[in-house]
């Protein structure tokens, strides 16, 4: 088999390159205690747009931290018995929730599913912005250049997903107790941030997953692509690299490989061996550092593409909540 990162054997050993801030901990269960007294003000509306005899299709509107409007696609089965279990879906970087036929296959199998607009991509969430230094180069590096390092763009992202769990598990016809999450790329990266954040989530299928090892990408020179403003950045704003570890250390917070221990549910991860937007190694940097039960569904051959039956064992998996 070709390769251009480490081989397998390796790869299951891998523990990640990037720095981890010595305050990690804290940084994160500070902001969770941010969102203990925050109203997220949901609206709930019916939308026609599809009508579907299986399912119910609602535009949902929450309150995100800095006051931003959040928009999710929320569909449900029109009949259950019982409380039903319930997804939230993810999508890829600078994309969008999706159309609504790619969600009601999981009503019609008797679940709900919440499928997210991330703040400042391609979906209708709001983003004020608000930050010191540049805003050009994508979300990434959005707040690296405050010094506050709770303006990192992603931090309200990742924030984002923990108000969407805490709403729909709120919904009287959820069962908060068979909640799971998936999402490909930064959808994955999302959705192990979220089971990181939200100890109930008990699945999570995460494809490819983003925003892993930032410094690992570097010295791959896969800074491009998904991953281009990292170059940008450094190339811009830190040339002579004098500020080369702190810049990476300040990305820690934002890196999912430092969250995984956090997470409790079960995880089922796709990665492909000859993946060089998310190389392999960011994705098991990840992967190694998972707290609960899990497995890995490898495909040698393949990139950052679409990947055979995955959507099928995720839904099977899924359905299992």
């Amino acid at each position: 088999m070709p390769a251009f990162d480490l081989p397998l054997s390796e790869l299951k050993r891998y523990q990640g390159t990037n720095p981890r801030p010595s305050d990690f901990d804290s940084y994160w269960d500070s902001a969770l205690r941010e969102l203990e007294g925050h109203d997220p003000r949901v609206e709930l509306n019916l939308n026609t747009t599809i009508d579907h005899p299986a399912a119910e299709c609602f535009d949902l509107w929450y309150t995100g931290v800095g006051g931003e409007r959040i928009y999710a696609k929320y569909v449900r089965p029109r009949e259950s018995v019982g409380p039903a279990p319930a997804v939230l879906r993810f999508h890829g970087y600078t994309h969008y929730s999706g159309d609504w036929m790619e969600a009601v296959g999981y009503a019609s199998a008797g679940m709900a599913l919440a499928a997210m607009d991330c703040r400042g991509q391609g979906g209708r969430s709001e983003d004020f912005g608000g930050v010191k230094g540049t805003t050009y180069r994508g979300a990434i590096v959005r707040g690296l250049h405050d010094e506050d390092p709770t303006k990192l763009f992603y931090r309200a992202i990742f924030l984002d997903t923990v108000l969407l769990a805490k709403i729909v598990m709120g919904f009287a016809e959820v069962d908060a107790a068979r909640v799971g999450t998936m999402g490909g790329s930064q959808g994955g990266a999302l959705a192990l941030a979220c089971a990181a954040l939200v100890p109930a989530i008990k699945r999570t299928s995460a494809v490819f997953p983003f925003l892993c090892d930032y410094q690992r990408v570097w010295e791959m020179d896969l800074a491009k692509n998904a991953y281009e403003e990292l170059r940008y950045y450094l190339r811009k704003f830190d040339p002579r690299h004098e500020q080369e570890e702190a810049i990476f250390t300040k990305l820690g917070y934002i890196d999912i490989q430092h969250l995984a221990p956090r997470v409790r549910a079960e995880v089922q991860m796709f990665t492909g061996l000859m993946d060089q937007v998310c190389p392999p190694s960011s994705q098991f940097a990840a992967y190694n550092k998972l707290g609960g039960p899990k497995r890995m569904k490898l495909y040698p051959d393949y990139e950052h593409e679409s990947l055979p039956d995955e959507g099928d064992l995720t839904f099977s998996f899924l359905r299992g909540l």
